[in-house]
């Protein structure tokens, strides 16, 4: 009887382990399901080639300087040179649309290019329209009026342009606007010398603002 009982035991025990063995090796064979945020899409080929990564904008960002070229300056030169500003913007181009009729209104708030805001960096206090402006980062927008764009820096920055937080506004600029500017199919903004100061100048359709800047 005692016999048999121990053979019971260790039958069950052998039972309980290959079982145990057998449910380790399916979880290793099992795929592990990750979070829905580690998840990629799969990006769509490009000219019928294969992209393993995320597919190219078609509002590519940009970097603008100033002084114009700093970077290359800085490498290229053996004074001690300093950046004074920077914006960083995306560029969406017309193709075929009109800006003020296909894209944009007046009155309305308008992220000045696509994509994550617009972000302007001033590396030292400038003067703008009177207003001293301190160094830092700040998101920039616009409103255009027909005659005139009010230019906007918020400090609401690393935010998606679309949406701007009005509350976080920080300084307002009415500048005049040009309609008759030679035509851009990409919006573009660049900083340009004006004798010991610069200027911000934005430009897209056959419209043309610019911030003048005090250094």
């Amino acid at each position: 009887m005692l016999k048999q009982l121990v053979n019971c035991c260790l039958l069950f025990t052998i039972t309980i382990l290959v079982a145990c063995n057998n449910h380790k090796k399916d979880q290793a064979n099992t795929p592990v399901t990750q979070p829905d945020y580690f998840k990629k899409p799969d990006p769509p080929p490009v000219n019928g080639a294969p992209n393993n990564y995320s597919p190219v904008d078609i509002s590519p960002m940009d970097m603008s300087y100033f002084p114009v070229n700093f970077p290359v300056l800085k490498i290229s030169t053996d004074s001690a040179i300093s950046p004074v500003m920077r914006v960083i913007y995306s560029r969406p181009h017309l193709s075929g649309r009109k800006l003020f009729k296909d894209l944009i209104k007046y009155n309305e708030p308008w992220r000045l290019g696509a994509n994550e805001a617009t972000e302007i960096t001033f590396y030292k206090n400038v003067n703008i329209l009177g207003q001293q402006v301190q160094a830092g980062r700040y998101i920039m927008y616009c409103i255009p009026e027909q005659g005139n764009w009010e230019l906007i820096l918020n400090s609401n920055v690393d935010t998606w342009g679309l949406k701007q937080n009005r509350a976080k506004d920080v300084y307002k600029f009415t500048v005049p606007v040009i309609d008759n500017h030679t035509y851009e199919e990409y919006f573009t903004m660049e900083f340009e010398p004006v004798e010991k100061n610069a200027e911000l100048q934005i430009s897209w359709d056959t419209y043309m603002a610019t911030l003048p800047i005090q250094l």
